[in-house]
């Protein structure tokens, strides 16, 4: 999850300086909409698509894993709290030892 944010924010870094260096070539008329249009095809669009990736691929863990209904499971990050590792479909961080409802 955080790789998303990093990547969009490098990417929101990158297109502000582009729109920068480029602001006198688009001239004030059209700049605030050449903004917008950059700032959702460059920087939410691919995030929200990593997004949607990120959810399908731990979409089996999410569901259907003894790590989902434990108290130290964070569904937005798929990340046991406990011991900060990331459960797989093959792998679970505490063994089902230290679960808690």
């Amino acid at each position: 999850m955080g790789e998303i944010i990093w990547y969009s924010l490098i990417r929101l870094f990158i297109s502000i300086i582009f729109l920068w260096l480029t602001k006198s070539y688009w001239g004030e008329k059209y700049f605030f909409l050449i903004v917008l249009i950059s700032l959702v095809v460059i920087v939410i669009y691919p995030a929200v698509k990593s997004y949607k990736t990120f959810i399908e691929k731990n979409k089996s863990i999410i569901e259907g894993s003894i790590c989902s209904t434990c108290k130290h499971f964070n569904f937005s990050a798929v990340i046991c709290m406990k011991y900060d590792k990331h459960p797989t479909s093959d792998n679970i961080p505490c063994n089902g030892t230290d679960w808690e409802l």
